[in-house]
């Protein structure tokens, strides 16, 4: 794995836009605010092109501009770090532009963004063998105050902080808007982590008797359920190699000729595979399909564990699914813990996690702290 050096105090930080620019409001005052702030504090930062465009469908430019924006700013000396502008909904298109041959050789860099980003972030790690961040975009940098995530995505980027222990509350209704572009996340709500551990329960039946074991497997669904909620709330403790990104954009990368997920897990199997993932506009029905695809893909061979963000449609149930059971009842099967709720990805706040990292996490239904290790 190859891993950029980190930023230096003072050093240059670049903005590109593959994908949405901040041509918009709230996000065009928002990004204005971040370049003062940042400014401020001694960052001197270089702007491409396309970060005020917005002429472009589903992205910032034109898929040629957006891709060779993002492969000279990469491959420049004249800026240290990457932060990308937005996220957006057509950046596929950007990739198809994107000299990733080049890329490879390129001195490493830290690219860091999210959601529509995962196109980027989750590529330069399983194509380029090279570590990216899966983190805030730059409009986020604008709002008055910071709350405690701006500042640990900033840490990370100087690598002062590879411990991160996520936030106590979590917002469920935004107060930034066209009127109000600069508002902090405005966080209420108590963040609660559902904890499946389906490998304890097997431990259970694994000690029981063989009378025990014959009536746990002639249990019912229902009773199944009752023993699966008795699970939840353990802690879990796992180790392995972080990827993952947005499900939206994971499920549509399957198959791809961008698609190397077979051989990078094969590459690491020793160490074995940590997937972070959270979902935007995918409903519950929705997850469960990108999840299917992705396990029918192969894709979690050599699973240590599964940490889940918490989804764009929190909280919304269909046709008696949720976020939960959308998730375990595709992934039961690998009997490894599964975090859910966690603080990644489109309800912020959220941990700005290292993608291609080496991780070791601890968490139960309070607490979670992923220590990320360069190696």
């Amino acid at each position: 794995m190859r891993y950029p050096e980190f930023l230096r105090q003072n050093g240059t930080i670049g903005f590109v836009a593959p994908s949405f620019g901040a041509s918009i409001e709230p996000y065009k005052s928002a990004f204005d605010n971040a370049q003062k702030k940042l400014k401020k504090k001694g960052y001197k930062l270089e702007l491409g092109p396309n970060c005020y465009e917005g002429c472009g469908i589903g992205i910032s430019n034109t898929p040629e501009k957006c891709g060779q924006e993002l492969t000279e700013y990469y491959c420049s000396d004249s800026n240290d770090v990457l932060i990308s502008c937005g996220g957006g909904e057509l950046m596929s298109h950007t990739i198809d532009c994107v000299d990733f041959e080049k890329i490879k050789t390129a001195r490493p860099k830290w690219y860091m963004g999210y959601s529509d980003n995962t196109n980027f972030t989750f590529l330069l790690t399983t194509l380029c063998d090279t570590a990216s961040i899966y983190g805030p975009n730059a409009p986020a940098f604008g709002q008055e105050p910071w709350h405690p995530s701006l500042q640990d995505a900033l840490d990370v980027l100087h690598g002062k902080n590879l411990v991160l222990k996520g936030y106590d509350k979590w917002e469920k209704e935004s107060l930034k808007d066209k009127e109000h572009p600069l508002e902090p996340y405005n966080v209420t709500e108590p963040r609660v982590l559902k904890i499946h551990a389906p490998h304890l329960n097997r431990v259970v039946t694994t000690e029981a008797s063989h009378e025990a074991k014959d009536a746990f497997v002639a249990e019912d669904v229902s009773a199944m359920r009752t023993k699966t909620k008795k699970i939840c709330g353990k802690s879990v403790e796992m180790q392995g190699r972080l990827i993952g990104g947005c499900m939206d954009i994971l499920a549509a990368l399957v198959g791809t000729n961008y698609d190397n997920v077979a051989n990078f897990v094969d590459k690491y199997k020793e160490d074995g595979i940590i997937w972070f993932m959270e979902a935007c506009d995918l409903n519950m029905l929705g997850i469960r399909r990108a999840l299917w695809q992705l396990d029918h893909a192969g894709w979690f061979k050599y699973t240590k564990g599964f940490i889940f963000g918490r989804p764009y449609f929190h909280g919304e149930e269909l046709m008696g699914m949720d976020q939960y059971n959308a998730v375990t009842g595709i992934l039961d099967k690998y009997n490894v813990p599964i975090i859910m709720d966690a603080d990644i990805g489109h309800i912020p706040p959220m941990m700005p996690v290292i993608c291609g990292s080496y991780a070791s996490v601890k968490a139960d239904e309070t607490t979670i702290e992923v220590k990320m290790e360069l190696k």
